[in-house]
């Protein structure tokens, strides 16, 4: 053989026995991480290739699937009913963009590619198995109500089962319908620029795709007064809602010459009882409670209904709701009527009605019952949820006397049902540089019927068409609260 082609012939065996090498290293160190890639394009045909399970709400599919039309090499998308409604629930699946909530969470359920519904030979072959379907606990006329409650307004609500945790509704408006997203036409395109770079009608601050109920946190106002309340029962600083409380009326901010005053000037806040000072929302009584208690004990109640928790989980992950860690006397006094850094997110306010709700024990709050597979057997259970004490059941027993006083004697009057016992908890908060931006209109409560069932339910106004000096808890909020109360118990 000439020496020339033997060499060509040696030279390319060892390139060959190198290319080898490298691929079977790749294989095994990287292998996995290659497969899961987002960049790997067969993983997304693989995920369109056939119609996708569905989410389920009130026993029935609020989602779908239909052929792609392009004929591309994706060959469903997802569809979805009453998206606006159910966006906050469901999430969006796009084919372009990913997923999100529940449709991101439990992807590989709905498209068929999770293991656990494969039958061993479908592993071995890596064929894809029947898709299975995730059942919510969603109501669907408690969501169906909120959304309509709160109709061009922008704000969000949460209602929940305060003894089982299970969310009935999340509402956020405005919102958008996923459907228009979902595939990969310019049509979906033009549809994800409107929606995230003009808010969807035209305005910035929109954000239709943001879920206000589960996502957005911001100043809960004198709702957090409950907290407040509680941490002052807890910690024996009084021993009932009717013991009078020392609290000048107004209240200076301790170490400034800043006066806290009453937006109703005439309340009798002075040196008022807890019962007094939720009805009244007097904010003399709860800074002065903030400030005695002091923000250690403050900031360990609050944590114990939620506040802080970065992995509030329902499975949507929510954002965190916020009670600051480093605060003077002041701030803590500011704190105690929920302002200074203190947010809050719907969810984690129809938390705390739903813990005082259910005599001081909070049910970990979920909108996902079961997870199934094709035939209906079930993947995975969230009807056994975890729980932890709040607060004693005689402090619980109190705040829902307080709470009951403030809808029928107080500011919190719009809430109240003809057949039905309803405490709650009116709030109007502050926001933008030197308050300068419409305050929010909040309202959290609680339900029940003569025969135990209950409902707990938060509300926050962001915006709406009312004039500025017409914004409150009670006129906004407080009337959406009982339209989705009613809905959940009759």
């Amino acid at each position: 053989m000439n020496r020339t082609i033997r060499r060509a012939g040696t030279v390319t065996l060892l390139l060959v026995m190198a290319l080898l090498l490298r691929l079977t290293w790749l294989q095994m160190m990287h292998g996995e991480a290659l497969a899961d890639s987002d960049k790997n394009r067969r993983n997304t045909i693989e995920q369109y290739a056939q119609p996708f399970g569905d989410i389920y709400v009130g026993g029935e599919p609020v989602t779908g699937s239909k052929r792609a039309e392009d004929g591309g090499d994706l060959r469903y998308k997802r569809t979805y009913t009453d998206g606006p409604l159910y966006a906050p629930v469901t999430g969006y699946a796009s084919q372009v963009r990913g997923a999100t909530q529940l449709e991101g969470i439990y992807q590989d359920v709905l498209n068929g590619t999770d293991d656990r519904l494969k039958d061993p030979l479908q592993i071995l072959t890596g064929e894809q198995a029947e898709p299975g379907n995730v059942l919510t606990t969603i109501d669907p006329d408690v969501q169906r109500t909120g959304y309509r409650a709160l109709g061009d307004k922008k704000g969000a609500a949460v209602a929940i089962d305060p003894d089982s945790g299970e969310i009935l509704g999340a509402v956020s408006t405005p919102s958008f319908d996923p459907s228009r997203i979902s595939g990969s036409g310019s049509d979906d395109t033009a549809a994800w620029e409107q929606l995230t770079e003009r808010g969807g009608n035209g305005k910035h601050d929109d954000r239709p795709m943001l879920n206000r109920a589960l996502r957005h946190a911001v100043p809960p106002g004198s709702t957090f007064k409950l907290v407040v309340a509680a941490a002052a029962l807890e910690n024996d600083l009084y021993s009932s809602v009717d013991e009078p409380t020392d609290s000048p009326d107004p209240y200076t901010l301790k170490g400034t010459s800043t006066v806290l005053e009453n937006e109703n000037k005439s309340a009798p806040c002075e040196d008022a009882s807890l019962r007094t000072a939720l009805r009244y929302s007097c904010n003399n009584v709860f800074a002065k409670l903030a400030t005695d208690l002091g923000a250690g004990k403050l900031r360990e109640q609050a944590e114990k209904f939620g506040f802080n928790d970065e992995k509030q989980d329902v499975p949507v992950r929510a954002a965190k709701s916020n009670f600051p860690t480093e605060m003077d006397k002041a701030q803590t006094g500011l704190s105690g009527i929920g302002q200074f850094e203190v947010t809050a997110t719907p969810l984690q306010m129809a938390m705390v009605s739903q813990a005082i709700a259910h005599n001081g024990e909070l049910v970990d709050p979920h909108m996902v019952s079961r997870v199934q597979d094709g035939d209906g057997h079930t993947l995975q259970s969230y009807e056994d949820p975890d729980s932890h004490r709040v607060m004693s059941e005689r402090t619980a027993e109190q705040l829902r006397s307080a709470m009951g006083t403030v809808v029928d004697k107080g500011t919190g009057s719009n809430a109240q049902i003809d057949g039905l016992t309803v405490g709650g908890k009116t709030g109007t908060a502050q926001h933008g540089v030197d308050n300068s931006g419409m305050p929010y209109a909040w309202f959290t409560s609680w339900a029940e019927t003569d025969s135990g069932e209950k409902v707990a339910v938060a509300v926050v106004v962001e915006d709406s068409d009312a004039a500025r000096a017409e914004v409150s808890g009670n006129g906004l909020a407080a009337p959406i609260a009982k339209k989705m109360m009613t809905a959940a118990l009759r």
